[in-house]
This record gives C-alpha cells, structure tokens and sequence, in this order.
C-alpha cells in the first residue's frame, strides 16, 4: 500500500541519519493456541504463529515489524496483520518511558489498516500506556447501517488506556523465583472505531483484564472482558486461556 513506502521511505532517511551509531538486533517468534488483542481474539479462538524483528540504537529510537495470522470470520477477507512501528525508548532516575508510532496492517481487500500513537511510563514493575487512534482507511459511513450515523475515524476519536504490573514471588528463602514472572492487567478501549473494527453491533467501549505466569519461553494466561454478549464463533464475553510458547534470538 502507498502508505507502507511512505514509512519504509522515512524509515529509510531517519536510519541514515544514526546508521553511524552501535545498533542491537533482536528477534522473536511464538506459538499460542489462541491471539489476543485487548482481550478480543483475533483469530476466532483458533491457533496463531507469530514473529517479529527489532532494531534499537543507542539514542533510543528502535524501529520494528510483528506479524500473525487473524481471522475474523470464516469467509472474512482478513488472514494476516502486520505492524510496522517507530519510537523512542528510555528511563530516567528508575523511570522507563516510551513513546511511537504503530502501523496495523492487515489484506489490502479489508480496507481496515489503521494508526496509532502511543506512550507508556514505568516505574517498580507497574506501568501505563496510552494508545490514540490517529488515522485509518476504513469507511467512517459504515456506521450507517448500525448506529444510523457515520462513524467518526478522526485523529484522538478514540483510545486505550491500560495498567500493568509484572513481578516475581519470593521463594522460602526470601529471594525470587528464578525465571518465573507474574502480571496483571486491566485496560479500557473506547470509541467509533472500537465498534467499527471489533463489533460492528453499538458497543463503543469496554474493559479488558487479565493474568499471567511465564517461565522459560511458555506462558499461561488467563483473560476476560466486561462485555456481556459475542458473536458465537468469537465468544469474548467468555474467560480464555491461552498457552503459548516463544524464543526470543
């Protein structure tokens, strides 16, 4: 899409100008019986593959691209989404702060690729992040035919904020249980585009929660929503499990 070489063009200038500086790559790649975006599969409850790379340089700026397998429905025109993203990370007296740019992209015959500007301070295992809604190629009229109105898909119309907190437990002796980690989340999603893209149904908001344990590459986790119905074959107003399994090289 024109919008892709555009940011692979900026990308491209914005590199020429650090490419002097030390540089560290990075790599992923996971399995997990279910995907989940704000506590909504996006993958009908079916499995995803997953895998991404990163480069970050010493002034903070990382550049970085993620892909999975989605679907939606079982004859939708979705079955891949790509991010592409630019930020710049780093902490101050214990405080970690990141700030950037993502791009989802998704098959060209969705028409539902869309922007988001984020930001997230941490501090002693909590964190907050912002997403705003920037921009996407989706028909605002859409709305039409379910709330009698256009949506708006402006800058800011819409959002997710979320609290995190990551942490390991003390064992008998008083020290951490060597390479097992907890979290907690709680986020809030609200906005046209939240029904536009998830529901399609008038819900405009919603809250997500969950729990996790992971150690050596697996990962339980256990997630839910306050929504209080879902198409069948997408069950999100239902607790889900996911087990997954990453390497990170």
């Amino acid at each position: 899409m024109h919008f892709i070489k555009r940011l692979g063009l900026g990308l491209l200038l914005a590199g020429s100008s650090i490419v002097a500086q030390a540089y560290e790559f990075s790599g992923n790649i996971s399995v997990s019986n279910n995907y989940l975006w704000r506590g909504l599969t996006q993958t009908t409850d079916e499995p995803a593959i997953s895998g991404g790379v990163d480069f970050s340089f010493e002034s903070g700026i990382y550049v970085g691209t993620w892909i999975s397998n989605v679907q939606y429905a079982a004859d939708d025109a979705f079955s891949y989404e790509n991010d592409l993203y630019i930020g710049f990370a780093g902490d101050f007296n214990g405080i970690s702060y990141d700030i950037g740019y993502l791009y989802y992209n998704y098959n060209e015959q969705a028409e539902f690729d869309f922007g988001e500007i984020y930001g997230s301070l941490g501090y002693a295992g909590f964190s907050v992040t912002a997403s705003v809604f920037a921009h996407t190629q989706a028909d605002e009229s859409a709305g039409q035919a379910v709330v009698g109105r256009d949506y708006d898909y402006g800058f800011g119309e819409a959002y997710y904020v979320s609290l995190d907190y990551g942490f390991t437990l003390p064992n008998m002796e008083g020290t951490p249980m060597e390479g097992v980690e907890f979290g907690l989340h709680a986020g809030y999603h609200d906005g046209d585009f939240v029904d536009g893209f998830n529901f399609a149904d008038g819900t405009f908001n919603y809250f997500d929660y969950s729990a996790s344990i992971s150690k050596s590459g697996f990962s339980l986790m256990i997630s839910g929503t306050d929504l209080e119905d879902s198409p069948s074959n997408l069950n999100n107003d239902s607790m889900k499990f996911v087990l997954s399994y990453g390497l990170d090289f």
